[in-house]
């Protein structure tokens, strides 16, 4: 698993937001939201070490070699001037922008990641992904998986008019999204029912880590997995407007009220 160390000043936070899904579910919802996020960017700023965006920002992402999804300026322009402020930007991919290449890393400064990492800051170790595929059962879910990430199938997929695959993809989503809805996929029925809870667990016993930080569950948690290692959902910008931020010490759960 990767490693990643960020140090912080006094004063200062790291930032972990994730599941936007920009884009969905239709063009003036997607930007207003993508206005608060903005707002909420603009907001802290002023005391940000570090940004980490841990998935799901869009609801749908290909990069071709010579092109990438249209829209989104607000955001991309205020975290390119994030960046080149100082503050670090981190972007994990999730399961609905999973096909990232290198235009944040080239065009932002950002560090893309496509796996889980772990993350040091100080004395303080945590894990941090976007959560999908990770845990018990979901087994249709992790197999699609190697479907959408296996070289062949994206060369294949690349083939096809960027309009035309943007309209399958945007279909399948909302298809799937209204499927989860309609099953209480969002629904918490108890921490140890959790699937990234109970992977947490697991994970301890053999390797500690003070926080989980996950988003893909939309649901904001913050729950203790041991005395001392708690299970962190980062929620989401759709319905909960969640984030966390950690000063070095401790690491709290928090809304942005639009």
């Amino acid at each position: 698993m990767q490693s990643l160390s960020v140090n912080i000043n006094q004063g200062q936070q790291i930032y972990f937001a994730s599941d936007l899904h920009l884009g969905a579910p239709n063009a003036s919802q997607s930007l207003q939201r993508e206005k608060h996020f903005v707002k909420w960017l603009n907001e802290i700023e002023k005391d940000a070490a570090a940004l980490f965006l841990v998935g799901d920002v869009f609801d749908y992402w290909f990069e071709y070699k010579h092109f990438v999804p249209s829209g989104y300026v607000r955001l991309l322009g205020k975290l390119a001037n994030m960046v080149d402020a100082g503050i670090q930007l981190f972007v994990f991919t999730g399961n609905h922008d999973l096909w990232m290449k290198n235009y944040f890393e080239k065009e932002i400064g950002a560090k893309v990641f496509f796996n889980p990492i772990e993350l040091n800051c100080g004395e303080v170790k945590m894990l941090v992904g976007h959560g999908d595929g990770l845990g018990p059962g979901d087994y249709g879910y992790k197999w699609m998986k190697k479907v959408f990430t296996n070289p062949i199938c994206i060369w294949l997929y690349q083939q096809l008019h960027p309009d035309f695959s943007y309209k399958i993809a945007t279909f399948f989503s909302r298809r799937s999204r209204e499927k989860q809805l309609k099953n209480g996929a969002d629904d918490f029925n108890g921490i140890e029912n959790e699937w990234l809870y109970q992977y947490a667990q697991k994970k301890l016993k053999t390797n500690f880590y003070n926080y989980f930080i996950f988003g893909h569950r939309h649901l904001p948690l913050n729950e203790a997995v041991t005395s001392q290692s708690n299970y962190i959902n980062l929620g989401d910008w759709i319905n909960h407007y969640s984030y966390a931020k950690f000063n070095g010490q401790t690491l709290k759960i928090a809304y942005f009220k639009p």
